[in-house]
């Protein structure tokens, strides 16, 4: 039987709730007396529905079922979760709190989406004051794992259990205090940004640029300290505090209350540095961040977009730099480092990544040819209809290879090329056959190829028929 949760509120961060518990598998009471609210929430779903799934590889559980409520009460009954999201006013948290305890059960766990107040604010005269917790997630809610959870320990172990099987990260805060733990970074970041806006120094853009081209890719795979116990090199982070630590008195920032470096607080954070990471060398921890710093990146480039974008940018600018191919030979059309993220349980990378390799191979002959990225926008392309791979070799991550490509048949829309890919010491790895035909984009349908594209195409099929 599925688990009911209720979300009272159905704005950004609780249509995001609503979504996270939907789409893993329980079933949604919403109450919010917004009339617009249900169509808030459908628009979240909508997205949600869209990127949740794809982040695994397996099939989500089946989608819970959403009623939306007329009264508070009925949407918290006999409910085993209760995500507050109203807004961010403690009198009016506190008067939806003492409505949901004497509406619900007594096991129900009721939590509060606030990003800033305290349990001992929210539960102050409450009935069962252990019953209600802070579970603070961030947005969006369906995609971002974490949820800090801060309040009576039992209760949010219990509410732990529960996030953990909504696929979340819940953190539990030791200490209350006034916006937690990652809101505190978010608060100083946001005033450092607006003092170097108002100041004249940067701009928005300029602000974000330094975040998401720099120390943004860091932090989302290593974190803070972490990713400083990298910088302290072999010696660590007492070295890395030792070396950077006087900065922090410098005049670097407006925000210059800062706690006095003893020897005992070194300690403490080194101690904790080595818990965290001293099973690792500082070799791997280098191997590791940047390993994730590619997957993440080239993440991006599918997406086109920060640090992504700069790289495809790049990617063009190599490929522009390369010799007139000469068609009266098998034509240069990849030449690579093999990522880590291409490799498979077995160590090698895996048969799929041949495919996308020969798929690469095809889009730089069509590039070279002329069905470039213009002819394209102009409304055609190939398709691929039928591909034959032969492995020969294993492949490994750091591998530098090379596809060499030629025209096995060109006639009207029909086109078929033969790859064959080699390691840099001259091993050929794999072949491959890709029969292709010209499609109309527009209509979704095989036509031949305008004149010019099918006069080249021809002309460099007659040029290769004597390689056999």
């Amino acid at each position: 039987m599925k688990q009911t949760a209720a979300v009272l509120g159905g704005g950004v961060i609780g249509g995001g709730w609503v979504a996270r518990f939907a789409l893993m598998g329980w079933n949604v009471n919403v109450y919010d007396p917004d009339p617009e609210a249900a169509r808030k929430v459908e628009a979240v779903l909508t997205n949600a529905r869209h990127s949740l799934p794809a982040l695994y590889e397996q099939a989500l559980p089946e989608e819970g079922e959403i009623q939306f409520c007329k009264t508070l009460a009925e949407a918290v009954n006999n409910v085993a979760w209760v995500s507050e999201c109203v807004p961010e006013r403690l009198d009016l948290k506190q008067t939806v709190l003492t409505e949901v305890q004497a509406n619900c059960l007594d096991t129900t766990v009721i939590s509060s989406s606030t990003s800033g107040f305290k349990p001992s604010e929210l539960n102050d005269g409450a009935t069962r004051p252990e019953q209600i917790i802070v579970a603070h997630p961030f947005n969006p809610v369906y995609l971002i794992p974490l949820v800090e959870l801060v309040g009576d320990n039992a209760t949010c172990l219990n509410a732990k259990a529960i996030l953990d099987g909504l696929g979340m990260f819940p953190l539990l805060v030791r200490k209350e205090i006034d916006a937690h733990i990652a809101d505190r970074f978010l608060e100083a970041v946001w005033r450092e940004g607006l003092w170097l806006i108002k100041d004249g120094i940067a701009t928005t853009q300029e602000i974000d640029d330094a975040i998401r081209y720099g120390f943004g890719l860091r932090w989302a795979q290593m974190g803070l300290f972490e990713t400083y116990r990298v910088a302290g090199g072999e010696a660590g982070m007492a070295h890395f505090i030792g070396q950077f630590g006087p900065a922090l008195e410098w005049p670097w920032t407006k925000l210059m209350d800062v706690p006095e470096l003893t020897d005992e607080l070194v300690t403490m954070i080194a101690d904790q540095s080595d818990a965290q990471s001293g099973h690792h060398s500082i070799r791997e921890l280098e191997r590791i961040r940047d390993d994730n710093l590619v997957a993440m990146m080239r993440g991006l480039k599918t997406q086109n977009w920060g640090a992504g974008e700069l790289l495809n940018d790049f990617d063009q600018k190599l490929f522009g730099n390369r010799p007139e191919p000469d068609f009266s030979k098998m034509i240069a059309t990849v030449n690579r480092t093999i990522p880590a993220d291409w490799t498979d349980y077995n160590g090698h990378m895996n048969e799929a990544r041949y495919g996308q390799v020969f798929s690469d191979a095809a889009d730089a002959f069509m590039q070279l040819v002329g069905a470039d990225a213009e002819y394209i926008k102009a409304g055609f392309s190939f398709f691929t209809v039928d591909t034959h791979i032969r492995y020969i070799e294993e492949c490994h991550a750091g591998d530098r290879v090379s596809v060499n490509t030629k025209v096995l048949l060109c006639e009207g829309k029909k086109v078929q090329l033969y790859h064959e890919m080699n390691h840099a010491d001259g091993r050929l790895l794999c072949s491959g056959e890709q029969f292709m035909l010209h499609v109309d984009l527009n209509q979704r349908k095989s036509c031949p190829p305008r004149a010019d594209l099918a006069e080249k195409l021809v002309a460099v099929a007659e040029q290769q028929k004597a390689l056999g």
